[in-house]
């Protein structure tokens, strides 16, 4: 079994959907990472920023799931990343009402000693030359998986493409896809990000699966159509943890895998959209993993003759 070093948000999140709203609730990158890569039972560390707003019970939720939080820093006297926005009907496109960014603002991540050598690096959405100094920290990891948004394509986006060079797997959605590489087609697309440093590119399309590029070789895997999408919130997070944490249990870097990875990561992602927040990946049971497993199975398995 690998480790697996996690590098992103913990937060508070206030979410307003079709389906209600509330207040300030456990949210962030790393959270769902981690709770998502902790279904692998893998030794993982989140490397964070948090004030001393944020509540014991939600550190004694990560460090229960065999989540190391020595590299979590808490801010004395400090707040808390606080994000809020509101979904529109569609559950597809969303307003931001509020950012906070407070101790996100002055964020340092110290990869801790005993993770340094980690195998496995999952950056979530952050500053680009934030993301490049935890890799600097890393001895010699086998893979880096970086995720990233159009925000930072609009302000920073040389500084992404320098960070690029060192990073093994790339998430993104299909909108920043296309802005990154300036091409339409997703296969375009993909194969210039690739000339970008990423050797794997993995492209997010919401209720629509996700897409696996390397070289000349493609891999869909389909989101599990769901009777309710009651919060969207994490969804891409989780997907990222299930694929990292997946990948860190097996130890296995190869194409093949990364498909098997990115039907979990497909899985996992399908929970988290039924509760708002973290509350129903955090109760999730590997009976109901496996039982939405053989769902994704038999969602495109067919027999097909050719001739």
């Amino acid at each position: 079994m690998s480790k697996l070093v996690i590098v992103g948000t913990c937060a508070f999140d206030a979410i307003e959907t079709p389906f209600g709203k509330t207040d300030k609730i456990l949210g962030g990158a790393a959270t769902f990472i981690g709770l998502a890569a902790s279904q692998f039972k893998v030794d993982s560390s989140i490397v964070s920023i948090v004030g001393e707003d944020f509540p014991q019970e939600y550190m004694d939720l990560l460090t229960n799931r065999n989540i190391n939080l020595e590299g979590l820093e808490v801010v004395k006297g400090g707040k808390t990343f606080f994000w809020s926005g509101k979904y529109h009907n569609d559950m597809n496109t969303r307003d931001t009402l509020v950012t906070e960014l407070n101790t996100l603002a002055d964020f340092n991540p110290q990869v801790p000693a005993a993770y340094q050598d980690a195998e496995i690096v999952m950056l979530g959405n952050l500053q680009p030359t934030v993301q490049l100094s935890v890799i600097e920290q890393m001895s010699n990891p086998k893979l880096v998986i970086l995720d990233t948004m159009n925000f930072w394509m609009d302000i920073a986006l040389e500084e992404l493409k320098t960070t690029l060079k060192k990073v093994d797997v790339i998430t993104i959605n299909d909108e920043e896809a296309r802005q990154l590489s300036g091409e339409y087609s997703l296969v375009t697309a993909a194969r210039k990000i690739q000339e970008m440093g990423p050797k794997y590119v993995v492209i997010k399309k919401g209720e629509h699966g996700a897409l696996l590029f390397h070289n000349d070789e493609v891999f869909f895997a389909p989101a599990l159509p769901l009777e309710e999408v009651f919060d969207p919130t994490g969804a891409g997070d989780t997907f990222a943890g299930g694929f990292a944490g997946f990948l860190a249990r097996s130890g296995d870097i190869t194409f093949e895998n990364m498909k098997q990875a990115l039907i979990y990561g497909s899985c996992l992602a399908s929970f988290t959209v039924e509760k708002f927040g973290t509350e129903r990946l955090e109760n999730v049971t590997a009976e109901e993993i496996r039982k939405r497993l053989q769902q994704f199975k038999q969602l495109t398995q067919f027999e097909i003759e050719l001739n």
